[in-house]
């Protein structure tokens, strides 16, 4: 059977014959430096460094840029100074485009353009002090998602499942609901020098959740008698080469994301939930697949079965918040996410799941004060920016930090990415300083050399 196949045939049907067989049998062929005697599965649990607030993530990035002083950081004093000429190239003060008002027994005021998650500020911890070091999408996005300054390096939840595992070994640690690739592609998700198996497994909206694995055409006693080749090759590649796992980790990434698709049927099954539900979300029905709506719901299905860390990329680098032209597109762009969002908090608490979920809502920078070249838009603006947390050990209606009344600059308590990072660690138990990798000689980390956990904001 294999003699009439050219090698490359062989391994691109072997490869996708990975697609079909079982996952059982493509365990780490090395065992990692960490396990214990016997071999244990590289995602089996691992112990944190201290007792977590918090067991799994479910992480919103909102691609392009929010704009802060519309959204969660109001500024009245735009509003009076609308049309002024600013301290910036002689360009205008732009008023904000929605109303701002107090919201819940905390009073927090934030404006009408999430109005969902308005009515759920007692819930929310606002950041509003956040400051980045890149106006660009690019180096902005992989600074947001890796501490880096634009050289390669791993996924904060690539990270995650490096120091804790998954609570489920027939699911990913790490998976990211990705309609539209962001800015810096896949590197957004990618574990890069951590092994394979950290690497994020990308969900696509529509009739296709997992890419590149579809069945393979062939018969089953076909299928396993390539899956016995290929797996007898690797182990005979692998003999005598102990001290490379990157095979072992690549095989185990492939039979990760082979076992989601033979769960898959079960996760994205909508059966079981109430159309009251449904609707609460926004899912347009049954047979959606595709929504953000669906996405979000899809999310808390994955974490309440153990699924570590759980991304969601609103929309891509086609159709996204950077509106240098046309702030009312904010609005289109919440009304997407706005109601599943916030759902997911009151479905999260009926489940009693919320107070061990972190939920990390996130852009890569806010949005200036003042016009763009076109008056009807905003500029990109690292120097001050809102993202928050709610659930997993954080304080609800609470505000951290403060920006200036134009919103031009954190005036009280700054939180730098690598402080945003260092607190999400710390509240799933893990010491940002003592989660290290040694690659290329030296000893990596999420937030590099730098960083310090928010204290303030934990509760």
């Amino acid at each position: 059977m294999v003699s009439s196949l050219n090698r490359r045939q062989w391994l691109l049907r072997s490869l996708s014959a990975l697609g079909a067989g079982t996952a059982s049998q493509y365990v780490p062929l090395v065992q990692p430096a960490w396990a214990g005697d016997p071999p244990r599965h590289p995602l089996a649990p691992q112990a944190p460094h201290f007792a977590p607030r918090a067991k799994r993530v479910i992480f919103f990035f909102m691609t392009g840029g929010v704009s802060h002083v519309d959204s969660f950081d109001p500024k009245p004093e735009l509003n009076q100074r609308d049309g002024e000429p600013s301290v910036r190239d002689g360009r205008n003060w732009k008023a904000m485009l929605w109303k701002p008002r107090p919201r819940g027994q905390s009073g927090i005021e934030v404006t009408d353009l999430f109005p969902h998650l308005a009515q759920r500020v007692d819930d929310l911890c606002l950041i509003r002090s956040m400051h980045a070091d890149h106006g660009d999408h690019f180096e902005a996005t992989l600074h947001m998602h890796s501490g880096s300054d634009g050289s390669v390096r791993p996924s904060i939840g690539s990270w995650v499942s490096y120091g804790l595992g998954t609570l489920n070994p027939n699911l990913p640690s790490f998976v990211a609901f990705v309609a539209r690739k962001p800015y810096a592609g896949a590197q957004v998700w990618d574990s890069h020098f951590l092994p394979a198996y950290h690497q994020g497994v990308r969900i696509l909206p529509g009739g296709d959740p997992i890419p590149h694995l579809t069945p393979h055409p062939d018969t089953a006693a076909i299928q396993d008698r390539e899956l016995e080749l290929l797996r007898q090759l690797n182990q005979q590649h692998q003999d005598g080469r102990q001290h490379m796992g990157e095979l072992a980790a690549r095989q185990l990434s492939f039979a990760t994301a082979q076992s989601l698709q033979e769960v898959a049927p079960e996760v994205f099954d909508l059966r079981q939930e109430p159309d009251a539900l449904l609707e609460h979300y926004g899912v347009r029905g049954r047979d959606d697949n595709a929504s953000f709506a669906w996405q979000v719901l899809m999310a808390r299905r994955m974490a309440e079965r153990g699924v570590r860390f759980i991304e969601l990329i609103d929309t891509g680098a086609n159709r996204n918040w950077d509106q240098h032209s046309n702030m009312p597109r904010h609005g289109e762009l919440a009304k997407v996410v706005d109601q599943p969002i916030a759902a997911l908090i009151d479905d999260l608490k009926q489940r009693g799941l919320f107070d061990d979920t972190l939920i990390v809502w996130c852009t890569e920078f806010g949005r200036t004060p003042f016009e763009d070249s076109n008056p009807t838009g905003r500029g990109h603006w690292r120097q001050a920016f809102t993202c928050w947390l709610a659930g997993g050990g954080v304080k609800g209606g609470y505000v951290h930090g403060s920006t200036d009344p134009l919103g031009m600059h954190p005036e009280d308590d700054p939180v730098h990415t690598h402080d945003f990072h260092a607190t999400i660690l710390y509240l799933l138990g893990l010491d940002h300083k003592k989660l290290t990798y040694l690659h290329a000689g030296r000893e990596w980390r999420l937030t590099d050399e730098f960083g310090r956990v928010v204290r303030d904001v934990l509760a």
